[in-house]
């Protein structure tokens, strides 16, 4: 399985790495890519992050974190989404049939790309209203949706939840338990 993690400037740490330590857990081919992969990317509380390199045109799963919405800050997925940058690679995943997934507000950039147009997902409680204005069948208080190639978690720490739900769906329950196990990690609340 070949999953990308899109990094930009911005974006909530946790939201790329917990889902990067447990889908490398799982066996999987995980690489953080960014657009400009020759650059650091500097996340929302200062983490610098380099990424394995530009993203890939075979990615079966690309996964977008979330950041500085909720806050209308400067950089993350608000200038994410004004830029349009991601859109062609988004259009491209869609046509050849790989998964998106988003965590926490990184569904406002699948949502702006139209990806999530009529879809059933999630974000960050403080942005439900935004994803529904964009064009989403907007459930709240779920903290995975999935909706077969879209699959969204809402709240900063959902990235973990996302990335079990996605080791559960493509290698199995046994293996998403085991993963959990290991870290200690058990699911407790619900999306804000």
């Amino acid at each position: 399985m070949r999953i990308d993690i899109a990094v930009f400037d911005g974006m909530d740490e946790l939201d790329a790495v917990g889902p990067l330590e447990v889908l490398r857990r799982a066996g999987f081919d995980v690489r953080l890519v960014a657009l400009d992969a020759d650059r650091a990317v500097t996340c929302a509380y200062g983490l610098t992050i380099t990424a394995d390199g530009a993203p890939r045109s075979d990615a079966e799963i690309v996964v977008f974190p979330g950041g500085g919405w909720v806050g209308r800050a400067e950089k993350g997925v608000r200038a994410e989404v004004d830029s349009k940058r991601w859109e062609p690679l988004i259009a491209d995943a869609s046509r050849r049939g790989a998964v998106l997934a988003s965590v926490c507000t990184g569904a406002m950039i699948l949502a702006s790309a139209g990806a999530l147009k009529g879809r059933r997902a999630t974000t960050h409680h403080s942005a439900w209203e935004d994803l529904g204005a964009a064009g989403a069948a907007t459930v709240v208080r779920e903290r995975v949706v999935d909706d077969g190639d879209r699959v969204t978690a809402g709240g900063v720490t959902s990235g973990i939840d996302l990335a079990l739900h996605l080791v559960e769906r493509f290698a199995g329950k046994q293996t998403a338990d085991r993963i959990a196990g290991d870290l200690e990690y058990r699911a407790t609340s619900p999306a804000c």
